[in-house]
């Protein structure tokens, strides 16, 4: 004997249903997508801060080559050197370089030399310089030329514009590649709400017939591909995190190499991803299916 009909408990279809065989490939897609999104914006982070470790360090630190003249030694017109750079303004100190530290950075392009001694090898004066108030190399050549010493001054300024360079290209890169992600992910959201869409023709077109509008059945697909978005975003970015933490782990305190420093609250930047997924796919669910509505 049948049960009697109760309102109460009937609940009207709905136009998608709950459960569609094609939804955990597509949330595998888009959870990858997130993964990579994730892990580019972790890179660019940790690049951006070695970036800007290197350059400050340069910031604060010159090298002065200086060359014996006249019947002077080396050392002793290195010392001569420290001595007239130690009375500059915005210099914190100035030490002259043992021999050993100059001879080792010329051995690799003269190759197994017996006796160095007998070459007029330059000695080298590190300059440690105020961060907040530097000293200019101009600053500091003219101190060298008024002791009369024959001396160079490398004020970083080359090395610091190629490391802001390098950094400015990374983050273009990688504001490209989540553009080309973000991308992809509108391209696999297009296809399942035109797949979606094509299945349900028929229902598309009797819903017309009984006055409902493009934007309410649009809105279905929006909805629908919203949350799929979010949840596959969710995974994406907490598998991102975790590698992230891994990799933090790995590396002790600057993360796994000191080229590519990842901090705790980096692993942040991730929470993000599963608000950005979910808007993307709404925009993308959204925009094909009022255009293939019309077209029915």
């Amino acid at each position: 004997m049948s049960e009697p009909f109760d309102p109460a408990r009937w609940r009207p279809a709905s136009f998608l249903p709950e459960e569609d065989a094609r939804d955990p490939a597509l949330l595998f897609v888009v959870a990858v997508l997130c993964f990579l999104a994730c892990l580019t914006a972790l890179g660019v982070i940790a690049g951006n801060r070695a970036a800007q470790d290197w350059a400050s360090q340069l910031t604060g630190e010159a090298t002065v080559i200086v060359r014996a003249r006249g019947g002077e030694t080396p050392d002793a017109a290195a010392a001569r050197a420290a001595e007239a750079l130690a009375g500059v303004p915005g210099v914190t100190e100035a030490r002259a370089l043992e021999k050993e530290k100059a001879y080792a950075l010329i051995k690799p392009w003269l190759g197994d030399v017996a006796d160095l001694d007998d070459l007029p090898v330059p000695r080298l004066v590190a300059v440690g310089l105020d961060r907040k108030a530097p000293a200019t190399a101009a600053a500091l050549d003219k101190a060298l030329k008024g002791h009369g010493l024959d001396a160079v001054v490398d004020d970083h300024s080359v090395w610091i514009k190629d490391i802001r360079k390098a950094a400015g290209v990374v983050r273009w890169t990688a504001a490209t590649l989540l553009l080309l992600i973000a991308g992809a992910a509108a391209a696999v959201i297009a296809f399942a709400t035109r797949a979606g869409l094509a299945a349900r023709r028929d229902v598309v077109e009797v819903l017309h017939l009984t006055g409902a509008e493009d934007a309410q059945i649009a809105s279905l697909f929006e909805l629908r591909f919203a949350r799929v978005a979010a949840i596959s975003g969710a995974a994406g970015a907490a598998a991102a995190a975790a590698l992230g933490a891994i990799l933090r782990l790995m590396g002790g305190g600057q993360g796994i190499t000191p080229a590519l420093p990842i901090a705790w609250i980096d692993l942040l930047a991730v929470l993000p991803c599963p608000v950005l997924a979910a808007l993307v796919a709404a925009v993308a669910a959204r925009v094909t299916a009022r255009r293939l509505i019309k077209a029915l």
